[in-house]
Parts: C-alpha cells; structure tokens; sequence
C-alpha cells in the first residue's frame, strides 16, 4: 500500500492503536465506539486517499481526514472532562490531532499544485 510510505498515515495509525488500547476496558461502550471510531477513521481515509487516482478524490478523502481529527480532538477534551482518561493523555492526543491536521494540510497544498501544473 502507497500510504505506508507516508509519515502522516504512521502517526495516525499509532494515535488510533493507543485510543483503542486506552479505552479497551472502558464500559461506556457508547463513548468507546465513538472515539475509537473518529481514531480509525484518521488514517483510513489517508490510505483511501492513497489508492485514488483523481488527485480531486485525493483532496476529499484528506478533507475527510481532517474532519475526523477534529471530531477526535473534540471527543479527546470531552474524555478529560469526564475523567476517562488522564489530562496528560488528553494533550498529548490533542498535540497529535493538531499534528496531523497540519500535516495532512501540506499533503493537500501538495496534491492542489499537482492539480494545478496539470
């Protein structure tokens, strides 16, 4: 696959594999399944993004992307209000999302100027 090549995928893959570690025991399976899913879902559509072949396709998987952090962050600062997981963690997963916002970013800005040299 194209998108284990790329540094953006392996961050994400190992920020969703410690919120499933995290939240393995947790009996609120409501809120487990949400957040598991946002983390999932982060480098998911990065490696969809990497098997399309319309760079416009591209764009709107890193689109999806993105939006997937940001639900993720959101789900992150509710955790740390209810106590489900530890402040410290909760940064540390907020640093990442923000991370990989900004890195899945520059991979779009990329991906537009190959659109645009075309």
């Amino acid at each position: 696959m194209k998108c284990e090549k790329l540094d953006v995928w392996k961050k994400a893959t190992r920020l969703s594999s410690d919120v499933y570690k995290t939240f393995a025991k947790c009996k609120d399976f409501g809120f487990k399944d949400q957040i598991t899913r946002s983390g999932l879902s982060i480098p998911s559509n990065i490696a969809e993004d990497m098997e399309k072949t319309s760079v416009k396709e591209q764009i709107r998987f890193l689109d999806i992307a993105k939006g997937s952090t940001a639900e993720f962050a959101t789900q992150t600062y509710i955790a740390m209000d209810i106590k489900y997981i530890e402040k410290e963690v909760g940064r540390e997963w907020i640093d990442a999302a923000d991370h990989l916002i900004a890195m899945i970013t520059k991979l779009q800005q990329s991906l537009r100027r190959k659109l645009d040299a075309n």
